[in-house]
């Protein structure tokens, strides 16, 4: 069974070991919407077989948060009206015109084009990948769309975010429950994982200016606000205290002096994240 959230909202739990993303249902009066489509037919299978269990509302869309791969494979195999941002659909047909064997995909790797993570799970998720066909959304959006599902609205938002600049959320007001995808997330295409503290603040204020009381992320268990938020505020302050030091010493010196303390490893994670992302935008080479 999926797993309730809220009286109307319903989740399937991420699965790290080939990192299958949550994927989220919204059930209206009218019809339903799933938030992501899975990282592949399979994913897309386990989720609708679920759902048929359930007395619910005909199912009509799916919204795509973003264009990653775990996200997208499903899609085809869902077989419904899919929405995205306009740079989701984008990205999506140019994954169309590629090859997806395994002497593909590593050669992508090899060039910077693919990251060894996703190749490594996609060749776990899908052995042999001989039947994938993507697919590239129905409908697209600029900014903003409000879904009626009847009795229950899904706003749905592009945020952007340095994880995917196409990111976008899912909110549902009566419910008080969003979905965050991954824009929360580092980015991991370009070089080493990285967070840029200019751009984490403006997608923050972005999310925070909803009521919300449930968070859903692509990759970890759902958070309440006071969870979301305690992770933020640390987030933002370990980005602060770094501000735009390039040498992870001095970045871990300062961060000590500041606290009073020793950092954890946690904490250590996000120092050099910040860091990365200040050599990046100074060109400084990480290699």
């Amino acid at each position: 069974m999926l797993k309730k959230l809220a009286k109307r909202v319903y989740y399937m739990p991420h699965y790290s070991e080939t990192d299958r993303p949550t994927l989220g249902l919204i059930c209206g009066d009218t019809f339903s919407l799933i938030v992501d489509s899975g990282n592949s037919p399979s994913h897309a299978r386990d989720f609708l077989n679920l759902v048929e269990k359930m007395d619910i509302s005909p199912i009509k869309l799916v919204v795509i948060t973003h264009w990653h791969w775990d996200h997208i494979f499903g899609i085809k195999t869902m077989g419904l009206l899919t929405i995205s941002h306009d740079e989701t659909k984008k990205k999506i047909d140019e994954m169309k015109t590629l090859k997806w064997d395994d002497a593909s995909i590593d050669e992508r790797v090899k060039t910077g084009e693919e990251i060894e993570f996703c190749r490594d799970m996609i060749k776990r998720e899908m052995p042999t990948r001989d039947y994938l066909e993507l697919k590239a959304p129905d409908l697209t959006f600029n900014n903003k769309i409000e879904i009626d599902l009847g009795g229950i609205t899904c706003v749905v938002e592009h945020v952007g975010g340095v994880h995917a600049h196409d990111s976008a959320i899912i909110y549902i007001p009566e419910e008080k429950v969003m979905f965050l995808g991954d824009c929360i997330y580092q980015d991991f295409y370009s070089g080493e994982w990285s967070y840029d503290k200019d751009k984490l603040i403006i997608l923050l204020d972005k999310i925070k200016k909803y009521e919300v009381s449930c968070y859903v992320t692509g990759h970890q268990d759902p958070k309440t606000h006071e969870e979301m938020w305690r992770f933020f505020d640390e987030l933002i302050s370990i980005g602060e205290i770094v501000d735009k030091e390039v040498s992870l010493d001095k970045a871990v010196t300062r961060f000590n002096e500041v606290r009073k303390t020793i950092r954890n490893e946690e904490q250590l994670e996000y120092i050099q994240n910040f860091v990365n992302g200040n050599q990046k935008k100074k060109g400084i080479d990480q290699t």
